[in-house]
């Protein structure tokens, strides 16, 4: 059952699926478990040995780099449907990505071996692609956190987040905390609070205990251009 349901997955979000053969699929799944981890858990840190290729079945993961002094960026989050190669900078030649990995949530996924991944992909051209692909689109991610962290002020920095967690989870309402989103957009606590008091005077958000709602969409909107 759990590899009917992973298969399923695979051929949504793994445009590679199709192209391997049965020998190769069958052996995929073989080399697969299904983790279920929770909430706050560090499932890769740093340097350290591969991960694995991970394939979010529920659940959030937060990838962000962490300096010497114990400072935090969070360079992007992965949902249901998502995967996550830099969590195994080995199984790609040439790329060294050294990221640590939480769950934000109760999370379930599966977890690919990386020497068999890697194998995979040395053998299989189409694997490869998807390999480098996903990369680059996680490389992409990364680049527009640095853009932000580096170039933009911070209002606009605010209303994008607000704005792309009101669209991600359906709801006028975020249910994080200053410090949540301080964390999540590699600023402190203190300007964040701040920024969000020039917000409520603004008629743009409403405050209340571990919670963020939102009153004017067409403001905030505006700020994120």
């Amino acid at each position: 059952m759990e590899d009917m349901v992973f298969s399923k997955f695979l051929a949504r979000n793994f445009f590679a699926w199709e192209n391997l053969s049965q020998k190769e699929q069958d052996a995929f799944l073989a080399n697969t478990k299904l983790m279920q981890i929770p909430k706050y858990t560090c499932i890769h840190s740093g340097d350290q040995t591969c991960a694995g290729l991970l394939s979010v079945r529920s659940g959030m993961l937060r990838i962000y780099l962490l300096s010497e002094e114990g400072r935090d960026i969070t360079l992007y989050r992965l949902g249901p449907g998502d995967m996550c190669i830099l969590s195994a900078s080995c199984m790609l030649s040439n790329i060294t990505f050294d990221v640590h990995i939480d769950t934000e949530e109760d999370t379930e996924l599966w977890m690919t071996s990386a020497p068999f991944f890697a194998n995979l992909s040395d053998n299989n051209i189409y694997v490869e692609c998807f390999s480098y692909k996903l990369a680059a689109d996680r490389f992409s991610d990364v680049m527009w956190a640095m853009q932000q962290l580096l170039f933009m002020k911070m209002d606009k920095r605010l209303a994008i987040f607000l704005w792309d967690e009101m669209a991600k989870t359906d709801s006028e309402t975020i249910l994080y905390t200053h410090e949540q989103v301080a964390k999540y957009m590699g600023s402190a606590r203190e300007v964040v609070t701040r920024m969000l008091k020039h917000f409520v005077e603004e008629g743009i958000v409403q405050l209340s205990r571990g919670g963020i709602k939102i009153l004017n969409k067409e403001k905030l909107r505006e700020l994120t251009f």
